[in-house]
């Protein structure tokens, strides 16, 4: 990335997100912005040793990382609130985890298969003084059950797999009445079909689709929002690899 300026990043970010009808709603003080911006270029110098992201222009990674974070709670600002437990899938360089944490003041367990970006991540959790809000695992989704004991409001994950499989994922780390929310290019038309008949078969109800162009021209989202209202028809998990190689809903 070019090296502009702090100052001139946290400018740049305060004026989008006060520019964004969606993104206006949320709370987000200096101090807040300061710390996105931090996590940023903490992202920036670690991508130089290993490789986080293949987004190197900083313009663009304010847009494609900080913002598409938080579109993930701008329909709803109350959805996630301080205290509340969030659980981010697929974190990489801990996107929309600590954004999310950040902003909303969670408590938040960041989890990832690959175990560098963990490292990585808990690295920026002790740079940002976030640790002792933050808990990052070098876990599978399946292995979430086993090693948190313990259920979240609110299940994130960024374009990390089919929806079916992350509504899988999902449903065994949720609390009742939890929330799953799930960050989107452009779905497929036969990906929902097999997200609703998954989400029947979980205990989830579909609870909202928002659509959001991003600034600049840099791509659409779709989030989709799940509330786990029931009990699964199956026990969950199944074993590890089992929601990948025979996904629910597709039958």
């Amino acid at each position: 990335m070019a090296n502009t300026s702090h100052e001139v990043l946290k400018d740049e970010l305060l004026e989008l997100l006060a520019s964004d009808t969606d993104l206006s709603m949320l709370t987000v003080t200096p101090e807040m912005v300061e710390l996105l911006i931090r996590h940023l270029e903490l992202v920036d110098e670690k991508n130089q040793i290993i490789n986080l992201t293949r987004i190197t222009n900083e313009h663009e990674a304010i847009v494609l990382h900080i913002l598409d974070s938080l579109l993930f709670i701008a329909h709803n600002p109350t959805v996630l609130g301080p205290g509340e437990k969030l659980l981010d899938v697929g974190t990489g360089a801990g996107y929309p985890g600590l954004p999310l944490t950040i902003v909303s003041g969670c408590q938040s367990t960041l989890i990832d298969s690959v175990g560098k970006k963990v490292n990585a991540v808990k690295e920026f959790t002790n740079a940002l003084e976030l640790s002792d809000r933050v808990l990052c695992l070098h876990a599978r989704a399946e292995e979430v059950p086993e090693v948190c004991h313990f259920r979240f409001d609110v299940v994130v994950a960024r374009a990390v797999a089919q929806t079916n499989v992350l509504i899988e994922y999902a449903t065994p780390c949720l609390r009742r009445n939890g929330t799953l929310l799930l960050g989107k290019g452009n779905p497929s038309d036969e990906e929902p079909q097999a997200a609703s008949r998954a989400a029947n078969i979980c205990g989830l109800e579909e609870s909202g689709r928002f659509e959001y162009d991003l600034p600049h021209e840099l791509g659409h989202r779709t989030i989709l929002a799940y509330t786990k209202t029931g009990n699964p028809r199956i026990k969950l998990p199944r074993q590890n690899g089992m929601a990948k190689r025979n996904p629910l809903g597709l039958q």
